[in-house]
């Protein structure tokens, strides 16, 4: 007797996707009005940028879709395998002539052309790890020794690679991250507050030990005081969002990008978006995010399957959480950070793996109406 497909089987979660088609569509848009003077100045070729990010894009679709049908259990099974390909290509990072160094930071991999980031790829293995162990823990969670200590031990050892890049920043995406997960994996409170309580003072020796990182907290302080040091970045990015005001300067018509803000189409796209498209478009931004975030964990919530209600929430917090540092980074409210803003900043790395990992978030949805 011939077998049919589940009804499902070609279906997509509509709620998820579409934010996510349009977030990547007023990417690639506004990483041409954000890079085209650079691009033209740099490689003598306005459309640099946007041909390779629309590449990226087409690559990440795919890898969408790929995932999309690829049994999200599988990860499961490949837990150890992940872990090991993202502390192997964090280390890598940091041999001479294997990591690729921008503005003395080492956090890329060069491969004919193209530069890859493993930290990208370390946040989806952490995740896994994760959902993997606390599932697996759930039975003796309330441990300290079984359902808290390994988890931190793995994250020690992701962050002491990541800062060594360094990247302070997504270090600090990635203990955030991994806190959610744990409280929502039933690891006891006592020992989430109590490690957090212990762990600041380490957070303080970091920032302060570091004249870089130091100049930038006192920058956030007061980004007013030091307009032509410290504080160029956040003083032209607020200077953009105040002239965008209400309707926005139109599309190609910002100024700040205009040599004046640094990284106009990476870590300050939001900037470029808010003085061209106004506060309308940065309000729908902040739609598309929170419709992303509304449906990820409801997709989390609704599994029956622990390790995949774990995965779709760290899928889902990673994406929201880095949005609103970058985003809180744009406005002066947090610290500055290194970090691109999901779909809509330029680089491959990023938009890929975040392409990649919806397509698993949309397995998990799948998998729950069979």
């Amino acid at each position: 007797m011939k077998q049919t497909q589940p009804k499902n089987y070609f279906s997509f979660d509509v709620s998820m996707l579409l934010p996510v088609l349009f977030l990547t569509g007023i990417g690639i848009a506004m990483v041409y009005s954000a890079s085209s003077e650079i691009a033209l100045r740099d490689y003598g070729n306005e459309y640099y940028f946007f041909t390779k990010q629309l590449i990226f894009a087409g690559v990440g679709l795919c890898a969408l879709l790929i995932c999309r049908y690829i049994p999200y259990r599988l990860y499961h099974s490949l837990t150890y395998v992940l872990i090991a390909g993202a502390i192997i290509m964090l280390v890598a990072v940091l041999i001479k002539g294997m990591g690729h160094d921008v503005n003395g930071a080492a956090r890329w991999l060069r491969f004919k052309g193209f530069r890859f980031q493993p930290v990208e790829f370390a946040r989806f293995a952490l995740i896994v790890f994760m959902g993997y162990s606390l599932t697996k823990k759930q039975d003796l969670i309330e441990d300290f020794k079984i359902g808290f200590l390994p988890h931190v031990i793995m994250l020690v050892i992701f962050s002491m690679l990541i800062i060594m890049q360094p990247d302070f920043g997504s270090t600090a995406l990635f203990w955030m991250m991994a806190w959610i997960i744990m409280f929502a994996g039933r690891v006891r409170i006592k020992h989430l507050v109590s490690a957090f309580i212990l762990l600041l003072p380490a957070a303080a020796y970091l920032i302060f030990s570091s004249d870089y990182r130091l100049k930038r907290y006192m920058t956030f302080l007061d980004p007013w005081k030091y307009p032509q040091a410290e504080g160029y970045q956040i003083t032209h990015s607020l200077m953009g969002f105040g002239s965008g005001g209400i309707w926005g300067q139109g599309f190609g018509q910002g100024y700040q990008k205009l040599f004046y803000l640094p990284d106009p189409h990476t870590d300050f796209i939001f900037s470029v978006i808010g003085e061209e498209g106004g506060l309308r478009w940065v309000l729908i931004v902040l739609f598309l995010y929170f419709v992303i975030l509304w449906r990820g964990l409801a997709i989390a919530k609704s599994k029956q399957d622990f390790f995949g209600s774990l995965l779709a929430l760290g899928i889902t917090v990673s994406i929201t959480l880095q949005a609103v540092i970058n985003m809180g980074v744009n406005l002066s409210l947090l610290p500055t950070k290194g970090l691109t803003l999901p779909f809509l900043s330029y680089g491959g790395s990023s938009l890929v793996i975040n392409l990649a990992i919806i397509g698993i978030l949309m397995n998990i949805w799948a998998s729950q109406k069979q």
